[in-house]
């Protein structure tokens, strides 16, 4: 457990910080994915593994989506063109080691309390308590909301469905085609 939290770490950081040396926008993207599984894998570590899982969906497909529409808006090919993610480099690295030696020497010089009393028995649930209140409930209809409205959103913007285009027989190579185009045709 202790050499897979260290893996983790050194992962999260080295990551991290490749997200300002590397050179394009997809490593950037890839690099920053890295870093916040890593960073799930310590959550699930902690024992908070429902939070871990939804660090893992959130930036996956957060990063998922970055990466497509870097391929489709940006100006260089696909986000592969040489660029820096920062413009005052040496200030910006200062800045950047600075804050993370204080943050790491907080971690280790500072006086931790030690434990009261023992953990509930179930820690997601204390974790969505402390973190919703009593608005939990709304949360999650709002949660389930949101998704449907994507849903519909997707199915209402199609201005046809799959079988409007070839007909029932869509292995059929004489299928009419009222619209024309599309792969291959």
């Amino acid at each position: 457990m202790v050499v897979a939290f260290w893996v983790l770490a050194v992962v999260a950081v080295v990551c991290g910080f490749g997200v300002f040396r590397l050179n394009s926008m997809a490593q950037v993207t890839f690099s920053l994915l890295a870093s916040f599984l890593a960073v799930a894998g310590l959550v699930v570590l902690l024992g908070l593994g429902y939070l871990g899982a939804v660090i893992v969906l959130m930036m996956v497909i957060e990063m998922v989506v970055m990466a497509v529409f870097m391929i489709m808006y940006m100006m260089n090919p696909a986000g592969l063109m040489p660029m820096a993610m920062y413009h005052n480099k040496p200030g910006a690295m200062t800045i950047s080691v600075g804050t993370f030696v204080l943050l790491a020497a907080g971690i280790l010089l500072v006086d931790w309390p030690q434990r009261r009393g023992v953990p509930g028995p179930d820690p997601t649930f204390a974790l969505g308590r402390s973190l919703m209140g009593e608005q939990m409930l709304t949360m999650m209809v709002l949660g389930i909301t949101l998704f449907a409205t994507i849903v519909a959103t997707v199915v209402l913007s199609t201005g046809r469905g799959r079988y409007d285009r070839l007909g029932d027989d869509l292995d059929a190579a004489t299928a009419d085609d009222p619209l024309g185009g599309g792969v291959g045709r």
